[in-house]
């Protein structure tokens, strides 16, 4: 079955035009409530919400949807993803809900999804969601609409779960950290989490005003942090996007340290102390070469999947590993989260440094990258991978990697863009190759 709202995370397009409308929650709404009206008990949705002007709309339209075919709703306000994935597990919720385009900018909006487990919806769920959209569903009766209330203490909940990733014994005290909250879901939670495990704490991304979430903030905007850091002397930077779901790290010179690195990191600290599952860790085809061999030599593997954290997700379920991730900074530590989560994986991050007694700079380089250089290119409409022109350079590009590096190309799940990836020892050589493969997507856009 083709698509025609779900891709690789949810829900996800320009407010106000194409799926993204109130209208098109509204159906969402119900088509999911409807799936997940099972049993005789009073069924519960959790939605939660980044800090985009378009949340107070969607937030509207998918409480419309749920009540109207009998689903009580919960809304937490704005809280990371995690936050929603943990919330709707405790609170024996039927379905979990958040309202986020993650790190785009405020434009766009999302709806992402979570069963009662606290994982994302199967494949077979989505597509039976999908079905259900764009057909008429049966109404609850007027003494079974569905009620809809808020919570106070969501926050707080979270933040007392997030803080149990850290050992009891086990302080920040004497740490200066630069938290960068990108105008969005963490703007509350994560700075507060830091500052009460004893970490001298200097915010950044923490004013959102419904237009400003991810703008020059954020996981994907580094110089506000870097410059952060090195101004205030602090000995590390945390970035989150815009739901949280994220992270990149800054050294205390500055230094960008993405989720390759925080893996590796993460993974051979729990491989010392004899907790690591799975033998190694699971990644996507995107995540650099020097961090498989890195972990090849502490006799670890790096199984890799397709870009999206849900499908890191379930090769991680499936082959019993609790630590996988994404180098653009989704951290997913199973024994914690049942999502990507960026405040967990920062905590992590910072307890490492604590126990070291290392500086950032020295600790979290765990292995040189082998020179990796990824370009998009943007088109209006067609199928430019589809073109034979295109398909031939792919292939003679590949032809002259072979067993020198890798080639990665793909159409982004929630962009029109198609991202050409490749990586080498030779750097001059990954250039010339990236270059003449754009050249040829452009010309077929």
């Amino acid at each position: 079955m083709v698509r025609k709202f779900f891709g690789t995370d949810g829900i996800r397009g320009r407010t106000n035009a194409g799926v993204m409308t109130a209208a098109t929650a509204m159906r969402v709404g119900q088509a999911a409530g409807r799936h997940f009206l099972r049993g005789e008990h009073r069924h519960r949705v959790v939605i939660g919400k980044d800090t985009r002007l378009s949340g107070y709309m969607m937030e509207s339209a998918l409480v419309a949807g749920f009540t109207s075919v009998g689903m009580d709703v919960t809304m937490t306000g704005p809280l990371p993803t995690p936050a929603i994935a943990l919330l709707t597990r405790e609170m024996r919720a039927d379905l979990g809900v958040m309202i986020s385009a993650s790190h785009n900018p405020f434009e766009d909006n999302g709806i992402k999804l979570f069963g009662p487990d606290g994982f994302k919806l199967s494949d077979d769920d989505e597509l039976a969601i999908e079905a259900l959209i764009e057909a008429e569903q049966p109404l609850a009766p007027a003494a079974m609409v569905g009620r809809a209330r808020r919570i106070e203490d969501a926050r707080g909940r979270y933040i007392h779960a997030v803080k149990q990733a850290v050992p009891s014994d086990v302080r920040f005290d004497g740490l200066k950290v630069v938290v960068d909250c990108a105008n969005g879901a963490a703007y509350q939670v994560a700075p507060s989490a830091i500052w009460e495990l004893g970490a001298e704490v200097v915010t950044l991304g923490v004013d959102p005003n419904g237009t400003n979430i991810n703008d020059g903030v954020g996981s994907t905007a580094l110089d506000a942090v870097k410059d952060a850091v090195v101004r205030e002397g602090a000995d590390i930077g945390i970035a989150l996007d815009g739901d949280a779901d994220r992270l990149i790290v800054v050294d205390e010179k500055g230094q960008t340290v993405d989720g390759d690195q925080l893996m590796a990191l993460i993974a051979t600290r729990l491989a010392e102390e004899g907790t690591l599952a799975g033998g190694g860790v699971v990644a996507t085809v995107m995540s650099n070469l020097g961090l498989e061999r890195y972990l090849a030599g502490q006799g670890l593997t790096l199984e890799r999947t397709k870009v999206g954290d849900r499908h890191v997700l379930a090769r991680m379920r499936e082959g019993g590993f609790n630590v996988g991730g994404e180098q653009s900074g989704h951290m997913i530590l199973l024994d914690h989260a049942t999502t990507g989560d960026g405040t967990v994986a920062a905590l992590q991050v910072l307890a490492s440094l604590v126990q070291s007694g290392k500086p950032a700079s020295e600790l979290l380089h765990m292995f040189e990258p082998v020179p990796q250089l990824l370009r998009n290119v943007r088109y209006d409409d067609g199928a430019p991978l589809a073109d034979e022109r295109v398909k031939a350079c792919i292939a003679d590009a590949e032809a002259e990697l072979m067993g020198k590096g890798r080639l990665v190309i793909r159409a982004s799940g929630t962009e029109p863009l198609i991202r050409v990836m490749a990586e080498g020892d030779d750097a001059q050589q990954v250039e010339r190759v990236v270059e003449r493969v754009c050249a040829a997507v452009s010309e077929a856009a």
